[in-house]
């Protein structure tokens, strides 16, 4: 099984959106408003070439992505999202992988940071307990839709203890604020 990390390029947009809408059904079924769960083909390009869009290729076919971008307004950790496996690759550890190789080379060891951030919908059955099982801990909530929460999260990447984690944010300031 030959595995390439990479960013994507325009020319995987096609094929990025359909992977994401697959992997975002169930999102739709919840009811649950990510953009993603959305998207439509320009705004795959737009998120392509103005964001940083990971891809995971296994034998040359793109089988997982996600995105990364700063949400100043909440935190100066990179932020993490549109992140998506392949319907028919799921449960196989590739989501896992991507994760793990973003945290780790580009959030890490090539941006320097000591931390990282998402978000996902409290109303989703197992996201967040899966974020949390992996290090990432919830630091500010805000609305999504009438009848759910955005949950932020944060994990720290240089080896601190949650005790010490300074809420998810070096700008606690501007967090606490909101």
């Amino acid at each position: 099984m030959n595995e390439t990390y990479r960013l994507a390029t325009s020319e995987d947009a096609e094929k990025l959106l359909e992977l994401i809408l697959g992997a975002y059904q169930s999102i739709r079924e919840l009811g649950i408003q990510f953009i993603a769960a959305r998207a439509d083909l320009q705004q795959v390009r737009d998120n392509i070439t103005e964001n940083n869009c990971y891809v995971l290729e296994i034998d040359g076919q793109i089988s997982a992505t996600i995105s990364l971008k700063y949400l100043k307004e909440v935190t100066a950790y990179p932020f993490l999202y549109w992140f998506a496996v392949s319907p028919d690759l799921q449960g196989r550890g590739i989501g896992n992988k991507l994760l793990h190789y973003v945290e780790q080379s580009v959030v890490r060891e090539t941006l320097l940071a000591s931390g990282v951030t998402l978000a996902t919908s409290r109303k989703h059955p197992w996201l967040l307990p899966y974020y949390e099982r992996k290090g990432y801990h919830p630091f500010l909530e805000k609305e999504l839709g009438p009848d759910d929460k955005l949950v932020f999260l944060t994990k720290p990447l240089r080896g601190e203890r949650k005790s010490e984690w300074n809420a998810g944010s070096a700008r606690k300031d501007e967090v606490e604020a909101l």
